[in-house]
């Protein structure tokens, strides 16, 4: 188990972080939210997990314990993966999560890309007595409180080097695919198409 990787971050990409680790770099998956406090050639200290499978060893990069912890923890339900783990971590924090559930909120669940009100429903069982009880100061009864996909698409561009001008520009350029988007708009979809248009403007 590879708890933590700590470095100087190599390169950024979309999805993910390279951390240079006694010479060797070390590829993470990573959130956008996670993503967007990483620079390039600053240090930087990523609590990870490990996922293994037949044909490939995926590391997973969060921004500290709580949400490395709360990434395992969801994959004990049935149905969810790493990847729609991490996604539910990109859309709400672990307390956002653990209220969403103490309070059964099907919609914050619902909200996340890949669930449906079935899943959620469903969700809401499986993991009511896993996640635990809020920690943070807000009632269970408050609806969970997660940043618009502007603002972390925003943030994610200006962590990948980008001015705030053209992070702008960028994030006009795809608003009418993330208005067309069923349900809240996938985050980690915008930025790729955020960088196409980018690239194209250069």
């Amino acid at each position: 188990m590879i708890a933590f990787v700590s470095g100087p971050i190599a390169s950024l990409a979309p999805d993910g972080a390279v951390v240079e680790v006694g010479g060797i770099g070390i590829a993470v998956q990573c959130a956008p939210n996670t993503l967007s406090a990483l620079r390039v050639g600053q240090p930087a200290r990523i609590a990870t997990s490990l996922v293994v499978r037949e044909d490939s060893l995926t590391l997973y990069g969060f921004a500290d314990e709580d949400e490395r912890q709360t990434f395992e923890l969801l994959q004990t339900a049935s149905g969810v993966g790493p990847r729609l783990a991490q996604a539910m971590l990109a859309v709400h924090s672990p307390d956002a999560l653990r209220r969403a559930v103490a309070s059964a909120d099907e919609k914050a669940l619902v909200a996340v890309p890949g669930i449906g009100k079935k899943g959620a429903q469903k969700l809401l069982i499986e993991l009511k007595d896993r996640l635990g009880a809020p920690v943070g100061s807000a009632p269970a009864s408050a609806a969970p409180a997660a940043p618009g996909w502007r603002d972390q698409l925003q943030t994610a561009l200006i962590g990948l080097g980008y001015a705030p001008r053209e992070a702008d520009e960028a994030i006009t350029a795809v608003t009418p695919q993330a208005e067309a988007a069923e349900g809240a708009p996938q985050v980690g979809h915008l930025l790729r198409a955020a960088l196409q248009s980018l690239n194209k403007a250069r």
